[in-house]
């Protein structure tokens, strides 16, 4: 089986944006997801909306949004995309919801373009900065949080069709 070439790289081994010109444009999703976990305490504050900065759900789904709009930016060899869609969602989590028993937020990114190069970055580049913001707004009273599991769930259009983490099956019969 032949190994899969890297894209970013010239037949010398030099990094260069992918040339998309000839690609035929088609609706792209990504959806990518990411996990501060924290103090009970912390989770709590943010819950009630008693973090001195503001309210940190809002705050965080905004610079997610935000983010995926600058991702060309970000990321060196990223085509600018006129993004269609930037959903960023987040949920409290608490500890006996997760088998680590962490509370968190559990951050969503999905987003969507039509055109002829993906949007994966996008979605990771949102729930990253989401993840930062939270961490930003509450360390005065809990830098232990911890940001992690960021991870790409979701990607289909173009010519490499649909690829999901966790395949979805259908239920068995009764």
């Amino acid at each position: 089986m032949e190994q899969p070439q890297l894209t970013h790289l010239d037949e010398r081994g030099a990094a260069r944006m992918v040339d998309v010109s000839a690609k035929d444009d088609s609706v792209r999703i990504a959806r990518a997801e990411g996990f501060v976990s924290m103090a009970p305490e912390t989770l709590a504050m943010i819950v009630e909306g008693k973090a001195a900065k503001g309210d940190v759900l809002a705050v965080a789904r905004i610079a997610g949004i935000m983010a995926s709009k600058q991702t060309a930016s970000l990321i060196p060899l990223c085509h600018p995309l006129n993004i269609t869609k930037s959903a960023v969602e987040l949920v409290p989590v608490e500890a006996a919801e997760r088998t680590d028993g962490r509370p968190g937020i559990r951050i969503t990114a999905t987003l969507g373009v039509t055109g002829k190069t993906g949007i994966e970055m996008e979605a990771l580049t949102a729930v990253s900065v989401a993840c930062l913001t939270i961490y930003d707004m509450c360390k005065a009273v809990d830098r232990g949080m911890e940001i992690g599991e960021i991870r790409l769930l979701h990607k289909s259009g173009g010519k490499s069709g649909t690829w999901e983490r966790y395949p979805v099956t259908a239920p068995s019969p009764a």
